[in-house]
């Protein structure tokens, strides 16, 4: 197994007011290993990127990637970047944008299930993608990635 160590990867958050405040869109992670979580199986739409991609570019195109849907256009709001558990370094921008989750179509990843099975298995890459208010999405989001509603909520406050 390869260590995330100094690998990158951005994403994009989107967000939107709704009379019940403030909701952010994130996807639950696909695959066996977070099936049956909740609690910390949720994460902004991102993926890895090479060093000689800009961040930003990043982030839309793996939009486009986790989705299947083309990024949002309008103002982009950095919230700057946070270093994950396993050293993996997190660079995102929030968007205020409305998108209907029905229409995500996510990419997928292959790998071997069950382990040492010889067989490989196909999985989505978000297995869902919802709207959530804000401290909903303090509960089930990746621990590290709590930081960016922080800084979104002082962004929309």
């Amino acid at each position: 197994m390869t260590s995330s160590r100094g690998k990158h990867s951005a994403g994009l958050l989107l967000f939107r007011h709704t009379d019940d405040g403030l909701e952010v869109l994130l996807g639950h992670m696909g695959g066996p290993f977070f099936a049956k979580r909740d609690a910390g199986a949720w994460t902004v739409p991102k993926g890895e990127y090479d060093p000689d991609e800009p961040a930003w570019e990043a982030a839309r195109r793996e939009f486009q990637e986790e989705l299947g849907l083309a990024p949002p256009d309008g103002d982009a709001v950095p919230l700057g970047e946070v270093r994950q558990s396993g050293g993996k370094v997190v660079t995102v921008w929030a968007v205020e944008a409305d998108l209907d989750p029905a229409t995500v179509v996510p990419g997928t990843f292959v790998m071997e299930w069950p382990p040492r099975s010889g067989q490989t298995r196909e999985f989505p890459e978000l297995d869902r993608v919802e709207w959530l208010g804000v401290d909903r999405a303090r509960e089930v989001i990746v621990k590290a990635q709590a930081t960016f509603l922080d800084r979104l909520g002082e962004h929309s406050a």
